[in-house]
């Protein structure tokens, strides 16, 4: 179930970033707030508390549902996303240096976080500049494909580094809980089934506080 869930994060990520990418704004149901916040939980106590709420990954059940079901509703722009996210956690894992340099820089942000309050939009300005110090970096930019007048606005460039620098975080953490490629070639039935278990269930509790 870990490793699903920090996959529906990716997931979820992506398909944000695609979303902010192509319109420039998200709505609820993408969570922004809390994959965000998932980046500054650096020692958390039980793995739901890095994501909250599990309602808040709800959308990226739903994405990864598509990407590795018999569908035909899979989004080859998110599977690109997904997968160049993951080749990028498994370049910053070869490199502890760099990695530990970027925990460094994380734990500073938290700090700000908690000790100076600062406003969330520093903070998103902060993790975009995190992103592009420590993992634009490590290969070719992802290619992010969108509406000009979106992409060209700040706000949405930060958003959208914020948002892959919380998919890096979610890929580390499905590398740590035993995630590997090859899972998702030969175990995907497995996933697809443990992905849908948890997104009826959440469903149920939805409509059921409703």
């Amino acid at each position: 179930q870990q490793r699903v869930l920090a996959l529906a994060a990716i997931a979820q990520c992506c398909a944000a970033v695609k979303q902010l990418a192509r319109h420039g704004q998200l709505t609820d149901e993408f969570a922004r707030q809390a994959l965000l916040d998932s980046v500054l939980v650096q020692n958390p106590q039980s793995f739901i508390e890095i994501y909250g709420q599990p309602q808040n990954l709800r959308r990226g059940l739903q994405v990864l549902l598509a990407q590795l079901g018999a569908t035909r509703d899979k989004d080859v722009e998110v599977t690109r996303y997904m997968v160049g996210i993951l080749a990028l956690a498994r370049r910053l894992q070869k490199k502890p240096q760099q990695l530990a340099k970027l925990g460094a820089r994380i734990e500073q942000l938290q700090r700000q976080r908690e000790t100076f309050q600062f406003a969330d939009d520093t903070l998103l300005t902060g993790m975009a500049s995190t992103y592009s110090d420590f993992i634009s970096p490590l290969s070719r930019p992802l290619q992010i494909q969108g509406k000009p007048n979106h992409l060209q606005q700040p706000s949405t460039q930060n958003q959208i580094r914020a948002l892959l620098l919380a998919a890096i975080r979610s890929a580390i953490l499905w590398q740590q809980s035993g995630g590997q490629r090859r899972q998702l070639l030969f175990h995907r039935r497995k996933m697809v089934s443990i992905a849908h278990d948890l997104y009826v269930s959440l469903s149920s509790a939805s409509e059921s506080s409703t």
